[in-house]
């Protein structure tokens, strides 16, 4: 039938249907990605099985500090809970006299024990990739720009300040491997003292992010009190806070932790969710938590080889995060960290999601993609390229579908008189 002869009824279920045959193979996908709330029963089955294992009752794996107390840091007890073999055993057993691991009974509980691949173990359990000696410790020149201990400053009006070296699950992909060391080590009054006098003497800084390590493994007293100096200075703007907290330890956000944070706001945190099992219902009440307190939540995923380096994974993740009112803000293209290169993808990997992200999905659910510069050179965003071509009074456009228009571009003129015309006077 000629279009020139349908209704616009008819069009509009034609354009339906085209629409539709864009995302099935999406749909088709994502019906076998797993999720933490797909995955519920069997995390409720490990659950029980470690608190037998660790002699817990509930109130003490409800317990963010009984938690922390009984992380996983020997082979013996990790093999009670998931399958590993011989090879895979003695591999830990070496790169953890390089590399710190440890993990909290909740996050190991995320495990499917008996998948070798799975999505959790592999960025929590060390591998014998890790020993690969390529790469950098320090490939963002941490060292070379950081004016005062703990500082780390690469923008001209914003900061972080790395208040410890402490996290509760030791990420296998980490960025500051080099600085977990052996033992927890948070920094002292006397270091944060100066990092916040540097603040204070360099009027130009309007946001400071306090990270680490973890900044939720400081205690609700420390927190308040840092807070609240930095809510104290004139100049400061906003606080951010990271932590990935609501993913490997959601016990640790509880309503007193909340409350505090709340007292100090505009404060804004960003966590890292890198997988759509991360998200499960403990973690979605720790996020619940946090939105009922006006805290803005966004995310910083890393793209990981393996574990989200799927167009339909990384798509899954940023629904999976807007369920719980958490925004999908940056992937982070991996860092050349040594011990890390196996989590390593190319950069058309990123290039690709991002494709199949706009206009395949709401707006919301779009991360940026970054890569970031080696040097310390701060974040670059990745960005497909829509504008093909720049013409006299038009810009050739390349829609999200692939479709090339030419779109009006010119600088229309406003209806006033000269600037000394009496009549506006």
């Amino acid at each position: 039938m000629d279009p020139r002869n349908k209704s616009s009824q008819e069009l509009a279920q034609e354009r339906a249907k085209q629409l539709r045959e864009r995302i099935t193979d999406y749909l088709e996908a994502e019906k076998s990605i797993v999720t933490g709330f797909r995955a519920e029963e069997q995390i409720r089955e490990n659950q029980a099985r470690i608190k037998k294992l660790l002699h817990a009752t509930e109130e003490q794996w409800q317990d963010w500090r009984w938690q922390m107390r009984n992380r996983i840091k020997s082979v013996e007890v990790l093999r009670e809970i998931i399958r590993l073999s011989d090879g895979e055993a003695e591999a830990i057993e070496r790169v953890g006299k390089q590399y710190r691991w440890s993990i909290s009974p909740y996050y190991a509980s995320l495990i499917d024990p008996e998948d070798p691949r799975d999505p959790i173990k592999l960025m929590s359990v060390p591998s014998a990739l890790e020993e690969v000696p390529v790469g950098q410790l320090d490939p963002m020149a941490e060292e070379y720009t950081s004016p005062v201990p703990g500082v780390t400053r690469r923008y001209p009006d914003r900061l972080i300040i790395k208040v410890t070296n402490q996290c509760a699950m030791y990420c296998r992909h980490c960025q500051r491997r080099r600085l977990i060391g052996e033992q927890d080590t948070h920094m002292t009054k006397e270091d944060l003292a100066r990092a916040l006098q540097y603040v204070k003497d360099n009027p130009e800084i309007r946001d400071v992010l306090l990270t680490g390590g973890d900044a939720l493994m400081l205690s609700d007293e420390t927190l308040d009190w840092l807070l609240g100096e930095l809510r104290g200075i004139e100049h400061v703007e906003i606080i951010r806070l990271g932590s990935r907290t609501p993913v490997t330890l959601p016990q640790r956000i509880t309503p007193q932790l909340c409350e505090i944070i709340g007292k100090y706001h505009p404060v804004f945190l960003n966590t890292h969710f890198n997988h759509p099992k991360e998200i499960t219902r403990e973690a979605a009440t720790a996020c619940d938590r946090l939105s009922r307190q006006g805290i803005p939540l966004g995310n910083q995923a890393v793209l990981l080889n393996g574990v989200n380096n799927d167009v339909h994974v990384m798509k899954k993740l940023c629904h999976e995060l807007l369920r719980i009112r958490v925004r999908p803000y940056y992937i982070f293209h991996a860092k050349h960290v040594r011990g890390t290169t196996h989590f390593r993808c190319k950069v058309e990997t990123g290039f690709e999601i991002m494709e199949k992200l706009r206009g395949y999905t709401s707006g919301m659910a779009i991360p940026t993609y970054i890569v970031n510069a080696p040097g310390g050179y701060g974040k670059t965003p990745i960005l497909p390229n829509y504008v093909v071509s720049w013409g006299k009074d038009h810009v050739l456009i390349r829609t999200w579908e692939g479709h090339l228009i030419e779109y009006p571009n010119y600088e229309g003129e406003l209806p006033f008189e000269e600037e000394n015309n009496d009549s506006y006077h």
